[in-house]
């Protein structure tokens, strides 16, 4: 049995969006919309819309997912513990409406803190900067 808003999620997001944001899912390396991507703006919660990542902290971490090194807000982002696939990680989500995002690793950039938040296109919108504006 699902609840209200299990039916909500199912109905907002595609068959992939829902099962790498509530079901803990992941795309495949290289085949998400965002990975490659360069364009200047923002990285939004697929699900609640809330900011998340900003392009000018994106690099290619040679992963096949979208790699930042760090949110936009601190507070956006949360941490939990992933003992998962044998392993134990620190899966990232959404604090706002509980999306799995992806995890952070601590191989990213030395010189920009060290930590690489490894993301599923599938959980992101993104909007583009405007010209002469801010993302």
């Amino acid at each position: 049995m699902t609840d209200d808003r299990d039916t909500e999620w199912r109905e907002k997001l595609s068959a992939e969006q829902y099962h790498v944001t509530r079901e803990k899912g992941t795309e495949r390396a290289f085949t998400g919309a965002y990975w490659d991507q360069k364009t200047a703006g923002m990285y939004k919660c697929v699900c609640c819309g809330a900011t998340l990542f900003s392009s000018k902290d994106k690099y290619d971490s040679g992963s096949g997912w979208p790699s930042f090194t760090r949110p936009s807000n601190g507070a956006a982002v949360g941490t939990e513990e992933d003992r998962s696939h044998f392993m134990v990680r620190d899966e990232i989500v959404c604090t706002e409406c509980g999306a799995h995002l992806g995890h952070v690793f601590g191989d990213g950039p030395k010189d920009k803190g060290g930590q690489r938040f490894c993301v599923n296109s599938a959980s992101l919108d993104f909007e583009e900067e405007t010209p002469g504006g801010q993302d």
